[in-house]
């Protein structure tokens, strides 16, 4: 094999979502054999079910070893790990043994890029009642990521066509993320997703920084973050030479990065940064009532290996039904290849 494409290891998620449904439509592309080596890793049993439910044929080539895959359009290689127990496995059921299956999966695939023996890593949607059923107590990818990597300084960054938005703090309640917005954190971030636009090719990328509150305080009137801990950041943030401008009122700043006033933004939480994201990149099919197409491409920055993600949950709800979109996961696909190729 000529080793002039990245070999991404790519993961199925949660095994009774539609996770392996995407993956399966996206390995059925030719295109994806076209611009990288793919591997899913994960379980062969759940592989042939999930093909036989969608009505596909394909041909899979179980492996142990990564040297092993073939990479040929029309065979699925696929790592396979070998799980026990797949045939008590119900679509849309969240249960303990879908949960250790994910859990399971991630950290291999983690494992196989820190050995090098692939260029970057895909994942799939997980559930997280189910890794919680399971005795994995993470609230997602990113935190299992940072685990397993020893990684202290890293951050969620989605991103959607010229959107690209980063987070001060993501898995945790409302009360948190207002006690997590302090100076440091709030520069940690703002250098993360500088470097993170470069490598997607942005040169002298110009950041800005969202206020907490309503109006980014209005000076002061609806709360004291931006004084206090905000701005310090942005001013931080402009000796130190970084393109940045803050805090912008928050209910403006994401239109203007949309017209292409800013090439990347710093959310203070969550709520903030996704619901945006997802008025962009999710498409809503009225008259069939269901999703026509869901884009948009979740990267955890800071960490030693690559790591990109559908940004979707596991819609357990229509798991099994064969109309899924496999969008995000061809997106996240040409993410990784473009940080490979920027490394």
């Amino acid at each position: 094999m000529a080793k002039n494409k990245p070999v991404l290891g790519i993961t199925m998620g949660d095994p009774a979502s539609i996770g392996p449904e995407i993956a399966i439509k996206t390995l059925l592309n030719k295109e994806t054999y076209e611009k990288c080596y793919p591997l899913l890793v994960g379980d062969a049993g759940v592989l042939e079910n999930s093909l036989k439910k969608m009505g596909k044929k394909a041909k899979i080539n179980k492996v142990d070893a990564v040297d092993k895959a073939k990479y040929e359009f029309g065979t699925i290689d696929i790592y396979d790990l070998e799980y026990p127990d797949i045939s008590n496995l119900e679509m849309g059921e969240i249960t303990a043994l879908a949960g250790d299956i994910a859990f399971k999966t991630v950290t291999t695939n983690i494992q196989l890029a820190l050995d090098g023996k692939i260029d970057g890593t895909v994942t799939g949607p997980i559930n997280k009642e189910s890794l919680h059923k399971a005795g994995h107590y993470y609230s997602g990818h990113t935190e299992i990521y940072a685990e397993y990597t020893d990684t202290k300084k890293y951050a969620m960054l989605l991103v959607e066509d010229n959107l690209r938005v980063i987070h001060v703090s993501t898995h945790v309640s409302l009360r948190e993320a207002c006690d997590l917005v302090k100076k440091e954190r709030i520069l940690d971030t703002i250098e993360l997703i500088d470097d993170a636009c470069r490598k997607l090719g942005v040169e002298n990328p110009k950041i800005g920084v969202a206020g907490l509150n309503p109006h980014a305080s209005d000076g002061g009137l609806f709360g004291w973050e931006e004084e206090k801990e905000i701005d310090p950041a942005v001013q931080t943030a402009l000796k130190k030479g970084y393109n940045v401008e803050g805090p912008v009122p928050p209910d403006t700043m994401f239109s203007k990065a949309m017209g292409g006033v800013y090439d990347g933004c710093v959310a203070m939480y969550h709520d903030q940064g996704h619901i945006p994201f997802k008025v962009v990149g999710f498409n809503w099919d009225r008259e069939k009532g269901q999703m026509k197409s869901v884009r948009g491409v979740n990267i955890t920055l800071g960490l030693p290996i690559i790591r990109t993600s559908v940004d979707h949950g596991t819609a357990m709800e229509i798991a099994g039904q064969g109309i899924a979109s496999p969008d995000a996961m061809s997106l996240a696909i040409d993410y990784a290849i473009r940080l490979h190729k920027h490394r």
